[in-house]
């Protein structure tokens, strides 16, 4: 694609304008004008929307559902009735995501090489479903740290996957609006979950069963069959679609082969040669290091009802106090990727966020204040994830084909950005300040800013190079793609 411009219109005109004569255009549409193209283009694109994005937003509200109900079950005497240890809940957070970490890359790779991902992924949700429901039935902590290593296990297969499916259907102008709509459905689980919490615990003593461990039990029997109705719902490619008109399915696959400058082709690598193809290329670690430090920020999630519980409110109340913050961070997700979007531009919709993930954090450290520190809170979700959706754009939209090399890239980026999640809980002791964490939290920010600043300028530098038609590295954009005019977002 041609250097950034203003005015950047989701419309097929422009991306016959940027690779007329590069790629040849469907005979479907050739003979349409360029209103027609239009209509055909926001047709199509809206069935897409409908038919894949409601059901990513309810598998990610169920994925965090289901991961993160812990924390609740922590202000429902899961500690107790356990015989929990701090460190021992500590440990139980973090080996979740040593189960998440290991099985992201091999699961992602599988994904970009099967005919099925949409199937494979809802698999695995009904997987962590009955993982999540088991872990009603807990008795010891040992029971309790197997049952989360497992549900880390079959939840990586989400998120990484759900990335690159929807890379699969939208081009880059299109990508990190879809991305913010996910991530809504991590943050509406933040949100709600407290608020659900409330409704199940409700349940607590009923047939003899501790409330939290309903709690465990209505989610994951739920998340068992939502993920059983989806399987049938869920196309596993473009031309699996249905319900598209041929103009309508030419349509997408001509949108999506302009922008990348050439289509998706599954067997163009084995695995291997994929995942050392996104090792070998710069962009990964650059890319890594600004969502790794943004993530590391962001650990304050898995803790954020009892930060909120420093307050001093009783426990019902602490549940209604985490959701605005969320509900704000979705009406911020949604405003930063939409602009990103229409003014092709990443950089700066990454750091303006972080600024304020700055600031949430100084206040933080520096006062008890009721009202500041609640500030404070309300600013977290919606600044270091307003960043996280424009970055993982960044991800999808420089991490070029092939396509199997694109799916590892993600998976790699995703799996040691976690790894914040391992150490990070036992960084939350000494309420109600939490000075350790928060103060790894400001550094945190500031090394993300940093991180974004070279990322920037090395992409400014390859499409520099790229106009010229230099040589560039290895892991530049494949000989096709550079014929038809591909440009790193900045």
């Amino acid at each position: 694609m041609g250097s950034p411009r203003n005015d950047k219109r989701e419309s097929f005109e422009d991306t016959v304008d940027d690779h007329a004569g590069v790629l040849s255009i469907p005979t479907s549409l050739a003979s349409l004008s360029p209103d027609e193209l239009a209509r055909v283009g926001r047709k199509a694109t809206l069935k897409i929307d409908f038919l894949v994005m409601p059901a990513l937003i309810v598998m990610y509200i169920l994925n965090y559902l289901d991961r993160q109900n812990i924390a609740a079950a922590k202000l429902a005497a899961i500690t107790t009735d356990l015989k929990l240890s701090a460190v021992q809940y500590q440990s139980c957070i973090s080996l979740l995501f040593v189960g998440y970490i290991l099985m992201q890359v091999p699961s992602n790779i599988l994904v970009g090489k099967i005919s099925m991902p949409a199937t494979y992924i809802c698999a695995a949700m009904a997987v962590w479903g009955v993982v999540s429901a088991a872990t009603g039935a807990v008795q010891s902590f040992v029971g309790l740290l197997m049952c989360r290593f497992c549900l880390g296990f079959v939840e990586a297969v989400f998120f990484p996957g759900a990335l690159y499916y929807l890379s699969m259907f939208y081009n880059r102008r299109q990508y990190t609006f879809r991305v913010a709509l996910l991530y809504s459905g991590s943050q509406l689980g933040n949100a709600f979950g407290g608020l659900f919490a409330v409704a199940i615990l409700k349940a607590d003593g009923l047939h003899g069963i501790e409330g939290w461990r309903w709690l465990f039990i209505v989610e994951g029997v739920a998340t068992v069959g939502i993920a059983l109705i989806l399987m049938f719902i869920l196309p596993n490619s473009m031309s699996t679609i249905t319900g598209l008109s041929t103009t309508e399915r030419d349509w997408l696959a001509w949108n999506f082969e302009s922008d990348q400058g050439q289509r998706d082709n599954k067997d163009e690598l084995s695995g291997w040669q994929a995942f050392k193809m996104a090792a070998a290329d710069p962009k990964t670690y650059l890319l890594m290091g600004t969502l790794h430090m943004t993530y590391v920020a962001a650990t304050v999630t898995s803790f954020f009802p009892s930060v909120v519980s420093t307050l001093g409110y009783s426990r019902n109340i602490t549940y209604v106090l985490t959701a605005p913050p969320y509900l704000l961070c979705v009406v911020i997700m949604l405003i930063n990727s939409i602009h990103s979007d229409r003014t092709q531009e990443r950089f700066w919709h990454i750091v303006v966020p972080l600024v304020f993930t700055t600031i949430s954090n100084i206040i933080a450290i520096s006062t008890l204040n009721t009202a500041a520190r609640y500030v404070s809170m309300m600013m977290m979700p919606g600044s270091f994830y307003g960043a996280t959706v424009v970055i993982l754009s960044w991800v999808a939209g420089s991490l070029t084909q092939p396509a199997v090399k694109r799916a590892a890239g993600i998976a790699l980026i995703n799996a040691v950005c976690n790894t914040p999640n391992i150490w990070s809980p036992y960084l939350y002791s000494n309420p109600p300040r939490y000075v350790d964490a928060f103060s790894v939290n400001l550094v945190a920010s500031v090394l993300a800013i940093v991180f974004a600043t070279a990322t920037m300028l090395y992409l400014k530098r390859q499409n520099a190079r790229l106009d010229k038609g230099l040589d560039v590295r290895a892991s530049a954009p494949t000989a096709q793609q550079q014929a038809a005019g591909f440009r790193y977002i900045l």
